[in-house]
C-alpha cells in the first residue's frame, strides 16, 4: 500500500552503489521536507478539530439559549392564551346570564302583555254588551233632553231678564241722583215676576231677590261709569240659579229614566 510518508515516486532508495555517497545525501535531502509535510498535516488536522470542537460548542450554546428562548416565550403565550381564555370564559358566562335574565324578562312581559289584552277583551266585550244594554236608554235620555230644552231656554232667557233688572236696580240703589221709590217699584215688579213665573219658581229665586234687596249694598264708587262693578251678592245668586238650572235638568231625565 501506498504510504503518504512513502509517496510511490519519492521513495528514494539508496542505491546498491558500493561507495554509498550521492544515494544518502539525496536520500537525506528528499525526507526532511516530507518530515515537515506531515508535522504540518498533522498539526493542521489537530487544529481544524480544535476549530470545530469550538464552533461546534458555540452552535450548541446558541441553539441552546435560542432554545430557552422559545421555550420562555412559549410558555409566556400560553399563559397569556390560558387568561384570555379564561377572561373570554368569564365575560362569556356573564354574557350568557344576561341573555337569561333578557329572555327571562321577554318571556314574562310577553304573558304579561297577553294577560293584559285577555282582559281588555273581556272589558271590551263587557262595555259592547253594557253599551247594547244601554242602547234604548240612551235613546231615551237623548228624548228627555230634548224634552227639557225648551224649559232651559225658557230659563236662560229669564235669568237674563233678571239679570238686567238687578244691574239696573243696583245701579239706582248707587245713584245719589235717582229716587228712593224708583228702586223700591223696581224690586217689587221683580218680586211679583218671580213668585207668578213657573220657571222662576221652580228656581225660588223670591227668596234670592229678597235677599239681595236687603243686604247687597255694594256700589263700584262715587266715579264708577260701569253698573256691572255695583253688587255683590246679585252676582254670586245669578251664578246659582244658572247652576241650578243645570242640575234641574239633568234630574229630570234622571227621574224619567229611572222611572222606565
Amino acid at each position: 500500500m501506498n504510504n503518504l510518508n512513502d509517496p510511490p515516486n519519492w521513495n528514494i532508495r539508496p542505491h546498491s552503489r558500493a561507495d554509498g555517497g550521492d544515494g544518502s545525501r539525496w536520500n537525506y535531502a528528499l525526507l526532511v521536507p516530507m518530515l515537515g509535510l506531515a508535522a504540518f498535516r498533522w498539526i493542521w488536522s489537530r487544529e481544524s478539530r480544535k476549530e470545530i470542537e469550538r464552533e461546534r460548542e458555540a452552535y450548541r450554546e446558541q441553539t441552546a439559549a435560542f432554545q430557552q428562548d422559545l421555550e420562555a416565550k412559549y410558555h409566556a403565550t400560553i399563559s397569556e392564551s390560558r387568561r384570555a381564555v379564561a377572561r373570554l370564559s368569564l365575560e362569556l358566562e356573564k354574557e350568557q346570564n344576561r341573555t337569561a335574565s333578557y329572555r327571562e324578562a321577554l318571556i314574562s312581559q310577553g304573558r304579561k302583555m297577553v294577560e293584559e289584552r285577555k282582559l281588555l277583551e273581556q272589558e271590551r266585550a263587557q262595555l259592547v254588551q253594557e253599551a247594547r244594554q244601554l242602547q234604548p236608554l240612551r235613546g231615551a235620555y237623548l228624548h228627555c233632553l230634548q224634552g227639557e230644552e225648551d224649559w232651559q231656554q225658557r230659563a236662560r232667557r229669564l235669568l237674563q231678564e233678571f239679570e238686567d233688572a238687578l244691574t239696573e236696580r243696583q245701579s239706582i240703589y248707587c245713584s245719589r241722583l235717582l229716587p228712593r221709590g224708583q228702586r223700591l217699584e223696581m224690586e217689587k215688579s221683580l218680586l211679583v215676576r218671580a213668585s207668578v213665573d213657573p220657571v222662576a219658581a221652580d228656581l225660588d229665586m223670591v227668596s234670592g231677590l229678597t235677599d239681595i234687596f236687603k243686604h247687597d249694598t255694594h256700589c263700584g264708587g262715587i266715579w264708577n261709569t260701569n253698573k256691572r262693578q255695583n253688587g255683590r251678592l246679585m252676582w254670586l245668586y245669578l251664578q246659582y240659579w244658572e247652576l241650578l238650572v243645570e242640575l234641574k235638568k239633568f234630574r229630570k231625565v234622571e227621574k224619567v229614566i229611572l222611572e222606565k
